[in-house]
């Protein structure tokens, strides 16, 4: 009889391509799911009971900004203490590859409040093939990469609020083309950020063809979530993604069920085409505070262009006057991270809190504090008052949804998402509120995510799979990060293995380095 290296025995396995949990064990040998079924007369190494638990492939974060973080304990004991086990980076249209010494320089400092420093072999700038090769085993963790569109516009043409040149074009597309070819899962946007929200419809859909030839994603912050915007924006997208070939994916959709819903019939309709979304259980959000407060003209030409328009007076007399007064959400805006020692007395303060307790008014606070920290200001803020849980609990029912953090792990007082969206989600969404199955919150948090973004071999428990598996206790799950507590770490689950290896193991850490760079045409890992 075969020996196994593990046997998950007598607990309930829930795989991820939605039915619902059947008593069965699970053996594992070599890092890959060896046997699924009645397991009570074999051997193995090691014999882990599960009886009580669930038995659940690992979940995938399909929305991450753990790009240079990845490694780091306090982010990996954050994702293995709710069962996540792999994360899709390089959201946003903004991360550190591929990229040359100017742009990564700029993209550093731009988003320096939500991705941190550039690891430090990309510092100067670097490819695809580079930052997977970083991300191979530098912790218990998994990442996929998507090509950040608005960093391969800043590479070829600088943060320019103009049209591409046909020739930049040529040279965008090439960006992309290479690659994908090292391994994305697809293309990023981030359109409410510089410089992806300077590029136009026909742009996006020249850069996302190499991804629709190749099968990959065609992933987008969209250009506005507001009410009045997100239908527009979601047809964007269904254009992009229908006129590309790319499957067409939204990034931390939130709004109102109804708006959604009658968008994504509209999208379907016109274009032929099934957006797919992720999404997380709060009604606030969190990103830089520059993309809150500053026009995207005062923006354009780069870090030390916005820089020198903040210190002038001019240009303060205009967001004093015009872009302060007509945004409604500064009264919601809480700072969660500024880079300057200086000014980490405002972290956990509402903006106006902070701004009273500095010489001048609002606008001069957001412009020093801006200025000090070298745009590196992160802060929480509420997505809307018009969106609510209920329109939350809807779009869970959606069969487009997969479940995402959005995690910022940057300041002392960030989002509670990173250390709960999927602890809370199963606690809450479907032990209390009943919004999904257990066979559904596995298609929504592991199945799904792995299919679209072509994870090899993972997602769901079948004979052959990668074994990363989590074990919980569906009766006691549950997330403790809240807006005052935010790094609380989920109770709950178990174990975690990653790759037939145990990173969280009766509870405790382990320091597994199991944690593979996947790229969607490789099914050797791990090896």
């Amino acid at each position: 009889m075969t020996a196994f290296d593990t046997i998950l025995r007598g607990g309930h396995l829930v795989d991820g391509a939605g039915t619902e949990p059947w008593r069965g064990d699970l053996g594992i040998i070599g890092g890959r799911i060896a046997a699924i079924g009645d397991l009570r007369s074999a051997e193995a190494g090691r014999i882990v009971d599960a009886t009580g638990r669930y038995v659940l492939p690992g979940f995938v974060d399909a929305h991450a900004h753990a790009d240079a973080l990845l490694g780091e304990p306090r982010v990996q004991e954050a994702y293995l203490r709710q069962g996540v086990t792999s994360v899709i980076v390089g959201q946003d249209g903004l991360s550190f590859a591929p990229s040359n010494t100017a742009s990564s320089s700029w993209v550093e400092r731009y988003f320096a409040a939500v991705n941190g420093p550039a690891p430090q072999p990309l510092a100067g700038g670097g490819s695809i093939a580079e930052f997977l090769d970083g991300l191979d085993r530098s912790g218990a963790l998994n990442a996929a990469s998507l090509i950040p569109a608005g960093l391969v516009r800043a590479t070829v043409m600088g943060v320019s609020d103009r049209p591409a040149t046909p020739a930049e074009l040529r040279r965008m597309v090439e960006y992309v083309d290479l690659a994908m070819d090292e391994g994305a899962v697809g293309l990023s946007t981030g359109l409410d950020y510089v410089p992806g929200g300077f590029a136009d419809t026909a742009e996006l859909i020249e850069l996302a063809r190499p991804v629709g030839e190749r099968g990959g994603v065609y992933v987008s912050h969209l250009r506005g979530y507001a009410r009045d915007r997100i239908h527009d924006s979601l047809l964007e997208a269904g254009h992009i993604a229908a006129r590309s070939g790319a499957a067409g994916h939204a990034s931390h959709l939130h709004g109102p069920a109804d708006v959604l819903e009658n968008a994504f019939e509209a999208v379907e309709r016109e274009y032929g085409v099934q957006l797919s979304f992720d999404s997380y259980p709060y009604l606030r959000g969190s990103t830089i505070l520059a993309m809150l407060v500053l026009p995207g003209s005062i923006q354009s030409g780069g870090a030390d262009a916005t820089l020198a328009r903040l210190g002038d007076p001019e240009v303060r007399r205009m967001l004093r006057d015009e872009a302060f007064p007509s945004n409604w959400r500064l009264d919601s805006i809480r700072l969660s991270y500024l880079s300057a020692p200086e000014l980490r007395w405002a972290e956990g303060l509402g903006l106006r809190e902070a701004a009273e307790r500095f010489p001048g008014d609002l606008v001069d606070f957001c412009c020093e504090a801006l200025i000090a920290c070298d745009l590196a200001v992160g802060c929480v803020v509420d997505n809307g008052a018009d969106r609510t849980e209920s329109d939350i609990r809807r779009m869970l029912g959606h069969p487009g949804q997969m479940a995402s953090s959005d995690a910022i792990f940057l300041g002392s007082a960030p989002h509670p998402r990173g250390w709960g969206a999927f602890a809370r989600l199963l606690g809450r969404h479907v032990r209390e509120l009943g919004d999904w199955t257990w066979g559904a919150a596995a298609r929504h948090l592991a199945g799904h995510a792995a299919e679209r973004f072509r994870l090899p071999d993972r997602g769901v428990l079948v004979t052959g799979a990668i074994a990363d598996v989590a074990v919980l206790d569906p009766e006691t799950v549950v997330d403790h990060s809240d807006y005052e507590h935010p790094t609380r770490p989920a109770t709950g689950v178990d174990h975690v293995i990653v790759g037939g290896e145990f990173a969280l193991d009766g509870g405790v850490i382990t320091g597994s380095k199991a944690g593979r760079a996947l790229r969607p045409a490789d099914g050797t890992h791990p090896s």
